[in-house]
């Protein structure tokens, strides 16, 4: 094969490459659902949920803490008011994970025609399999009508959990919710 077709092969296959990398980052999946009977003009305070689905039995929870305070910057940048008593919502969260395992399969270029000495067709040797196994966590965010005691909004977010997560944990909690409530609607007594 003459050089400057070995030099296109080459940067085409790390074109391709790179492209198959960036197709593995994928963005975190966010879903909405809201009560379509809620009326969210009349609520403009809320609370927090005085046992969170995010606390053990015997403490309040970091990720709880980091969570309360992610939410509060954004309910309070939207009009809401955290207030003690009589709230019009409460907050609750939720958060699990789950192992996960993941296998791709790459044609791997090369291999078979490699000993020809001669140009041939760039012929590929078949596919390459990678097993991956990785954390998936679920982050929901509930707004409860508190006079109902109804459900009118949750936000859920999943997403990959990298390795060092517990190094981390506080930016990439408010950087969650701060995409649980990136189309959340509404403010304060609108």
């Amino acid at each position: 094969m003459a050089p400057q077709f070995q030099h296109i092969r080459s940067l085409a296959l790390l074109i391709i490459s790179l492209l198959l990398i960036s197709s593995c980052v994928t963005p975190p999946r966010i879903y909405f659902n809201e009560d379509p009977a809620a009326v969210f003009s009349s609520y403009a305070t809320y609370a927090f949920q005085a046992n969170l689905g995010t606390d053990r039995p015997e403490y309040t929870s970091l990720l709880s803490q980091y969570l309360k305070i992610a939410v509060q910057r954004e309910l309070n940048a939207r009009g809401y008011k955290e207030v003690q008593d009589n709230p019009d919502l409460m907050v609750n969260f939720f958060v699990q994970t789950e192992e996960k395992i993941r296998s791709t399969a790459t044609p791997s270029f090369g291999g078979y025609y490699g000993y020809r000495p001669y140009g041939t067709w760039g012929g590929y040797a078949g596919y390459e399999t990678r097993i991956t196994q990785y954390t998936e966590g679920t982050l929901t965010v509930d707004l409860v009508d508190a006079s109902r005691d109804q459900l009118v909004w949750e936000g859920t977010l999943i997403d990959r959990i990298p390795g060092d997560e517990a190094e981390n944990l506080r930016p990439r909690v408010e950087e969650a919710v701060v995409n649980v409530f990136s189309e959340f609607p509404h403010t304060a007594g609108n």
